[in-house]
């Protein structure tokens, strides 16, 4: 038990750390703060993100039970590839994926003009309506690839049981299926909610106006028109403490799913063959059609560009490859050791300060960053390192929430078992631990490589004219007006970051199968 111990020491190390990187810039931007009287629009601002975000994750929740089930039962032909596809709209960059949201559903698209044949008004994309379906594009596949994870933790024995028991679908859905619900939905509404709290990039292209503004947007505006550093820090603190409060809640809520070992076998389809298949398949057809008929709208803008491709394009494009992989390996590490112990300890101060930055804002991290290093250094000389920081940091939560609930199964399961063999660390993790968690471990980096692909805000405040990355590449060419080529490069980021979490998500599902 001793060694199981010391084994949590280096988690409450690198735990530190996060907390002293998160809450130490946040004290950089707070200095510089005068007041923390909220003004009537900063009131505003703050009860449309809590609806939107409310609205948006429990959407999103909601829709993707039916999704990840449908696709659970299911074998078809395919059905790995659309699985690994179900992250596209995620891992999008925000600016591509709301020009694809325009192209089908603003005006002019195919849905106002559907609903113009049959007689009907027009759908307007912005305002809050708008900024709901954004957010639900982007954090429905996330949602649905999580619960997807969860009915797989059940193991097959217990599926295989209940159909010799003659169970009917109802029974097994209340004594399978619902537990492991109980477990997984109030930490994957949590990881939802505070992403669509944290997002400013659709408020901005979306919001339609100031009734429709979000505190992200806010600071952002504070930050970078007024350089108004004590209202953005205000709005900070109000920021932290709305997440850190939905953060320590969603941690009270979670659940243990209690199904015990397995045998690791694969599960073959035991769904019924009745009506519930057509069911199924109308499921799955749906939500495919809702999620990839934007990215096919990005791609039809982009392919004519390709022809026309500006000058510096690929030294931007291996710059974000680069940053991307570091961070991906940086917050795979750090996320597997803290979710490892997480699942020993009692103590919630691991996850907490592993969800701790999801309560912090890119903008007033890497402002914090940017106060700090500058009377040391110039800041440009530090952007790619700083952007790989702050990417990673970022991310952690998302590979965190990924591991810890097959993690505290692999604690029930084996933890004991471990200790009391007295199994060195080391053959743990490479016979017990990485064989269990290699598949979301390899989602989670895919996941973190693409989300750093498509990452503007950081390396925007560092960067000078020759370090830009592909994403601030592709907002250069669009502030010049030269959209086609625009398209083009965006075409060829996204195609990049889908490449990266592909690779990613293959390895840790082959090195499970192994």
């Amino acid at each position: 038990m001793a060694s199981r111990a010391v084994a949590i020491g280096p988690a409450l190390g690198l735990s530190l750390a996060i907390a002293v990187l998160i809450l130490g810039s946040a004290a950089m931007v707070a200095a510089r703060a005068d007041s923390f009287a909220l003004a009537p629009a900063d009131w505003q601002a703050l009860r449309f993100t809590v609806l939107q975000a409310s609205l948006s994750a429990g959407i999103s929740s909601l829709l993707a039970i039916p999704v990840a089930r449908a696709l659970f039962r299911r074998r078809f032909p395919w059905r790995g590839v659309l699985i690994r596809l179900l992250a596209a709209p995620f891992v999008l960059p925000v600016v591509v994926a709301v020009m694809g949201l325009l192209t089908v559903f603003g005006r002019g698209g195919p849905i106002n003009t559907g609903l113009e044949w049959l007689g009907l008004p027009e759908v307007s994309i912005f305002g809050l309506h708008g900024v709901v379906l954004a957010n639900v594009f982007f954090n429905m596949p996330l949602a649905t690839r999580m619960l997807l994870h969860g009915w797989q933790s059940i193991p097959a024995e217990r599926f295989r049981l209940a159909k010799s028991l003659g169970l009917p679908p109802s029974a097994q859905f209340r004594h399978l299926e619902a537990p492991m619900l109980r477990a997984q939905l109030p930490g994957i509404f949590a990881v939802i909610l505070l992403i669509c709290l944290a997002s400013f990039a659709i408020a901005l292209m979306l919001g339609g106006g100031p009734k429709a503004s979000t505190l992200e947007l806010a600071i952002y505006q504070s930050l970078r028109f007024e350089f108004d550093l004590g209202r953005a820090a205000m709005l900070s603190a109000v920021q932290f403490a709305l997440c850190a409060g939905i953060t320590l809640l969603a941690a009270r809520m979670t659940l243990p799913q209690n199904f015990g070992a397995g045998l690791g076998r694969s599960l073959d389809t035991l769904a019924p063959q009745d009506w519930r298949e057509g069911v199924d398949a109308l499921t799955i057809a749906a939500a495919a059609l809702f999620l990839f008929a934007p990215l096919l709208a990005v791609v039809i803008k982009g392919l004519p560009g390709l022809l026309d491709l500006p000058s510096g394009l690929w030294p931007a494009a291996l710059r974000s490859v680069s940053v991307a992989a570091v961070s991906a390996i940086l917050a795979s590490g750090v996320a597997l050791i803290l979710a490892t112990a997480a699942a020993r300890s009692r103590s919630r101060m691991i996850e907490l300060a592993a969800m701790l930055p999801l309560s912090a804002s890119s903008l007033v991290l890497g402002t914090g960053l940017f106060l700090a290093v500058r009377p040391f250094v110039t800041p440009e000389t530090l952007a790619l390192p700083v952007t790989v920081l702050v990417n990673a940091t970022l991310t952690l939560p998302y590979l965190f929430r990924l591991l810890l609930p097959e993690a505290r199964q692999l604690e029930a399961d084996y933890g004991r078992l471990t200790a009391t063999l007295g199994l060195p660390r080391r053959s743990e993790l490479r016979f017990i631990t990485l064989p269990r968690l290699a598949r979301p471990l390899g989602y989670g980096a895919g996941l973190a490589a693409a989300l750093s692909m498509g990452d503007l805000g950081v390396i925007a405040l560092f960067a000078g004219d020759g370090g830009a990355t592909l994403p601030l590449f592709v907002q250069h060419l669009i502030g010049a007006y030269r959209l086609q080529q625009a398209a083009a490069a965006a075409l060829i980021l996204v195609a990049l970051s889908f490449a990266l979490f592909w690779a990613f998500d293959r390895l840790g599902s082959r090195y499970a199968d192994a």
